[in-house]
C-alpha cells in the first residue's frame, strides 16, 4: 500500500504530467529537417562519419539549428537509433531493429524506398513504394510524435525484409 489517496494519484498538480505541454520545436520545421536528413545521409550514400561505437555504421547531417544523427550495428540483423537536436537539445529519437529473410533482398531498393519518405509518412518510407520485382509496405501506429511501425519488403510475392520501428518527440 502507498498511503496516498486516488484523488492524489489521479489530480496532484505537483504529480501532474502535462502531456500537451508543446515541446518547443515547431513539428513542421522538425519533419522538414528529419526528411532533409534521411535523404542526406544512409539512404543517399552520404555523409557516413567516423564509427561511434565498435563497429557501428554512423551518418551524420547539420543543417541550420539542426543536427540528425543515425548510427546501427549489425548487417543482415541490425539495430540502430536515429535522432535530432536543435540548438544542441535532443527533440527527436527513433529506434529500430530489422533482418534480411531471402536473398533476394536489395538495399539499394531499401534505400530508394527510404528517399520517397514524405510529409504525410516521414518515419521511414511511404505507406507502398513499388519499383519493379520489388514492393516495400510500411504501416505505423501513432503521429510523428509518439509512434511504432513496422516495414517490409517483397520480392513478387516473397517477403525479403521487415524492420519495427518506434521513436517521436523527447524533452
Amino acid at each position: 500500500m502507498m498511503n496516498v489517496s486516488v484523488d492524489y494519484l489521479v489530480k496532484d498538480q505537483d504529480c501532474a504530467v502535462n502531456i500537451s505541454q508543446q515541446q518547443g520545436t515547431d513539428i513542421d520545421e522538425l519533419i522538414e529537417f528529419r526528411l532533409e536528413a534521411n535523404v542526406n545521409t544512409y539512404a543517399a550514400y552520404m555523409n557516413e562519419v567516423d564509427a561511434t561505437r565498435p563497429a557501428s555504421h554512423d551518418f551524420r547531417y547539420e543543417s541550420g539549428d539542426y543536427m540528425y544523427h543515425d548510427t546501427y550495428v549489425g548487417g543482415e540483423e541490425f539495430a540502430g537509433e536515429e535522432a535530432v537536436w536543435k540548438k544542441g537539445v535532443t527533440v527527436y529519437a527513433m529506434n529500430y531493429m530489422g533482418r534480411v529473410l531471402d536473398d533476394k533482398f536489395s538495399g539499394d531498393f531499401l534505400k530508394e524506398a527510404l528517399r520517397a519518405a514524405d510529409k504525410n509518412m516521414p518515419y521511414r518510407g511511404p505507406a507502398v513504394y513499388q519499383s519493379g520485382e520489388y514492393t516495400y509496405k510500411c504501416s505505423v501506429t501513432g503521429d510523428f510524435t509518439w509512434f511504432q511501425g513496422y516495414e517490409e519488403i517483397y520480392w513478387n510475392d516473397t517477403r525479403v525484409y521487415e524492420c519495427v520501428f518506434h521513436g517521436g518527440l523527447t524533452r
